[in-house]
């Protein structure tokens, strides 16, 4: 429903509003089995998915089928890591995919998937990368499936994707749930659905499937009771109109109670109440409940060019012939109500602007203006309306043309740009209630009407006829049609919905004004002024009376409009109940050649004359002759037919008369019935004729309605919305970005690893490629040689080092030769030394990629090592002084010796 109840698509039960009833009528509801909840998500949207999942009650018996953005060249790991969060098991779509409860369907990368009667079903996508947007495509498929029984759910993500499919939804009276902006990685989708009023409930993401499941419990008590259809509940829903109108000053009586009676439901589902008696106590206590009601009634879904072949057909023929009609210099008027968020206005401004400039006329553009008066129930609608401020996603309805030459880019989106704004007014106005706006060239009532009870509709379209000019354009919307009223508007074209304003005398009842739509006032009768008369009207009028033949003007269907002069001798009132129509007010004689004339005339759209028609008056015959001439121009009388009746009057008529006189009864009678015999054979063959040409409209008309239903069906399965690239491209990353996540964290505990193992085994260690440039270095690298991030890729022979080593290079390069380790001792110019140690570079894939060179620090063992090779010396010094001590102290005991055995002998 549009602001003022406005529609986007009419597949549902809201599609024929003739067969729909008012409030006084009953509906069956249809059951359903389990439901099925559409989840949309995006950059962010792995940590948002595995919370949902995680927080979904066990046997919750409902299904999952979730939409996310995926880079179309990656193969997703979606399902893996999903399938940790949960014990319902987690499947990636395939073509006809059947849904079941308890379960969860992942769409695959580079698919748009929709789906029909519970089956799941992937498309190749028709917009290139980056500017898809898969969540709006599923959820207007789910919303047209499911019906009100559709569930939406907005978590993490980046731009507008889903605001477009949740109005698809609410318009189908379905539920949204939206993830908290708060508690959201990225807040843009989230923030985008709770911006254009759609979310009906908003919580973190870890309580929203405790709150899908409290719905679901309550869903089958609506579903079953159908809100208790019977005097109780009539009773209920009029208090509820009566509360509305009360708090909002609208009546909603005069609105379908099948559309009342969904939103009510809705309402009543989300409070978890079974009964519309309680819900009327809910709404007496609380007057917020009352205002959120309201605005389940004016759910505005409206789009950019919405029906783009109407558009163009009012583009390329419609408007321009308008524009050929009209006087220069005058400022044409357009009446857009109900007109929600303002695109169906703007749109025709924008249609309006491109006409003038391809006319290609300055003067025309200077001297030829549009003003539009849009309206709507919804005064924050109309606020929105004048701002003219729309969502990034509008790129899907308007071509990049339009977008650069009549929007400004914003940080909100896309803002009309102000020639534009400035063409339209917007006002809050209830149709139903307030005056119309009057002399309008252009009236564009779409989608409205199939809101509205049958009486509400013939109340309005004869409004709408008194607020149009003559020759004024009807713009209704793909599911909505003049009905009865073909004597005041004319079918411009059969495939769209755009009619011309008739005139029409056999308006035999007074328009109805809205004041009087709601509380009917008896008796009343418009109040009619005559124009005052002058001498040429007079003069006009006596020749057309004395001497112009007698002429009537019909609609196609040959139903009278006007007549000029007298016209009694050859049309006459039928019997019964009042009928303009002319076939039925032909004389005899008159009646069977007259109708296969006229149709031949407007089946060929030529002038077709009778010569000689005898016609029976009151006790006697006139002979006439008859011409019909279709018409084209002016373009106010297109379509309608001309009949110019002119009597014959001539002698030899007057003698055939007279002879006619004295011939013998019975040859009177052969010859009457002869010329009965020759007029039925007449009417045999043009009945023949009718028929072969109605069989070959029929195939032709059953022709375009095959090839517009495989249009339909095509443009169904191409509707797609789109984004900037680079948005979508960023998602895309952010997608892939949290499937590697774990990987990542893995990875990252293994670095962490190395480096504390590293840092704790306090060995330098120097990686370079297989050109000997430096590639990494560890802590303590840099107290060796002198290196800062930056020498990152330098070749190491250009970095100062305190190695008195420089070999270095040289056995770097021996070691990738050889693949034979080398190790060595180096001192440093401080007193350091170090244990060299290279190695080869050695990848997984056994490839060498450079060599690794490791210094150990063994300057404590080098300096204990010098001690003890001193103390080694020193010892060995002691070893000798003492050897020669002990050969003295030998030698001097020898001769002590040798001198005691000398005064041995001596005594």
């Amino acid at each position: 429903m549009k602001k003022q109840t406005k529609s986007a698509r009419h597949t549902s039960k809201e599609t024929n509003p003739a067969q729909e009833a008012p409030l006084t009528s009953t509906e069956p509801e249809i059951p359903h089995s389990f439901l099925i909840v559409g989840i949309g998500a995006s950059a962010g949207g792995l940590e948002a998915l595995e919370l949902f999942l995680t927080n979904v009650p066990e046997n919750s018996g409902m299904a999952f089928v979730i939409v996310q953005h995926l880079d179309p060249t990656h193969k997703g790991m979606m399902v893996e890591l999903l399938q940790r969060a949960t014990t319902m098991k987690v499947i990636q779509v395939k073509d006809r995919t059947r849904v079941q409860p308890d379960c969860v369907y992942m769409i695959p990368p580079n698919k748009d998937m929709s789906i029909l009667h519970g089956v799941l079903h992937l498309l190749d996508p028709t917009a290139p990368r980056g500017l898809r947007l898969p969540i709006d495509f599923f959820f207007r498929s789910l919303a047209d499936d499911q019906q009100e029984h559709s569930i939406g759910v907005i978590l993490s993500g980046m731009g507008s994707d889903g605001t477009l499919g949740l109005h698809a939804i609410k318009e189908k009276a379905g539920i949204v749930f939206v993830q908290s902006p708060a508690s959201a990685k990225f807040d843009g989708m989230p923030r985008s659905a709770i911006d254009a009023g759609l979310a009906d409930v908003v919580a973190a993401v870890e309580e929203l499937p405790g709150k899908i499941s409290d719905y679901r419990r309550h869903a089958p008590l609506i579903v079953k009771s159908g809100l208790e259809r019977g005097d109780k509940a009539q009773s209920a829903l009029e208090k509820v109109v009566i509360l509305l109108r009360a708090q909002t000053g609208q009546d909603f009586s005069l609105y379908k109670r099948s559309t009342v009676y969904r939103r009510i439901e809705r309402r009543m589902g989300i409070h978890q109440i079974d009964k519309i008696a309680n819900y009327v106590r809910l709404l007496r206590e609380n007057p917020q409940e009352l205002e959120l009601l309201f605005k389940e009634l004016l759910i505005g879904v409206t789009s950019f060019f919405r029906d783009p072949a109407a558009w163009e057909q009012l583009k390329t023929n419609i408007l321009p012939a308008l524009l050929a009609e009209r006087a220069p210099q005058k400022t044409l008027r357009a009446w857009v109500p109900a007109c929600s968020t303002g695109e169906e206005a703007y749109s025709l401004a924008i249609v309006f602007r491109e006409i003038l400039e391809l006319q290609g006329s300055r003067q025309t553009a200077e001297n030829v203006n549009l003003q539009i008066f849009a309206t709507d129930l919804d005064r924050e609608a109309v606020e929105k309306a004048r701002e003219g401020i729309f969502p990034a996603n509008i790129a899907a309805d308007v071509s990049p043309e339009r977008l650069t030459r009549f929007f400004v880019q914003t940080e909100r989106g896309y803002q009309i740009a102000k020639p534009i704004r400035e063409m339209v007014i917007f006002a809050p106005q209830n149709i139903i209630m307030d005056p119309p706006f009057t002399k309008l060239d252009i009236l564009s009532c779409r989608n409205l009407l199939i809101y509205l009870t049958p009486e509400l509709q013939k109340k309005l379209l004869p409004l709408f006829h008194y607020s149009l000019t003559p020759g004024g354009i009807l713009f209704l919307g793909n599911a909505e049609t003049i009905g009865g009223f073909a004597d005041l508007f004319a079918s411009l074209d059969d495939k769209v919905r755009l009619y011309r304003r008739l005139e029409s005398t056999m308006q035999t009842e007074p328009v109805e004004f809205p004041s009087s739509f709601v509380a009917a006032r008896p008796g009343a009768q418009p109040a009619l002024s005559e124009p005052a008369a002058n001498l040429q009207s007079l003069a006009d009028q006596l020749l057309l009376q004395t001497y112009a033949p007698a002429a009537v003007l019909t609609t196609s269907k040959g139903d009278i409009l006007y007549i000029s002069g007298r016209t009694g001798k050859f049309l006459e009132p039928a019997a019964g109940k009042a009928n303009w129509n002319i076939f039925a007010m032909a004389r005899e004689g008159l009646s069977y050649e007259l109708s296969s004339a006229f149709q031949k005339a407007v089946r060929e759209k030529s002038v077709v004359m009778l010569k000689n028609v005898s016609v029976g008056t009151n006790g006697g015959t006139k002979v006439v002759d008859v011409t019909l001439q279709p018409i084209n121009e002016p373009a106010a009388l297109r379509g309608m037919v001309m009949i110019v009746f002119t009597e014959v009057t001539t002698p030899a008529e007057t003698r055939i008369a007279g002879k006619a006189r004295r011939v013998p009864a019975h040859n009177s009678q052969e010859a009457e019935l002869e010329q009965a015999l020759e007029q039925a054979r007449q009417e045999v063959r043009t009945i023949r004729e009718d028929m072969q040409t109605s069989q070959e409209e029929l195939k032709s008309t059953n022709e375009e309605l095959q090839s517009t239903n495989e249009e339909l069906q095509s443009t169904n399965e191409e509707l797609t919305t789109s984004k900037e690239e680079m948005q979508s491209m960023n998602e895309e990353l952010q997608t892939v970005n949290n499937e590697l996540q774990i990987k990542l964290d893995d990875l990252s505990r293994l670095n962490n690893d190395m480096k504390n193992l590293l840092d704790s085994s306090d060995i330098a260690t120097l990686f370079l490629d297989s050109v000997l440039r430096v590639r990494l270095f560890t802590t303590g690298t840099n107290r060796i040689f002198k290196l800062i991030p930056g020498d990152v890729g330098r070749p190491i022979t250009d970095i100062a080092s305190e190695l008195l080593y420089p070999e270095l290079a040289e056995n770097a390069r021996e070691v990738l030769r050889t693949l034979v380790f080398h190790e060595q001792q180096v001192a440093a110019r401080d007193g350091r030394w170090f244990m060299v140690r290279i190695l080869p570079y050695r990848t997984l894939e056994n490839m060498i990629d450079g060599v690794v060179i490791t210094f150990t620090d063994i300057t404590v063992s080098k300096n204990l090592e010098t001690e003890l090779r001193k103390v080694q010396a020193d010892l060995e010094k002691h070893i000798e002084d003492l050897d020669g001590q002990l050969e003295q102290a030998d030698a001097r005991l020898e001769s002590g010796t040798r001198q005691e055995q000398s005064k041995q002998d001596a005594e």
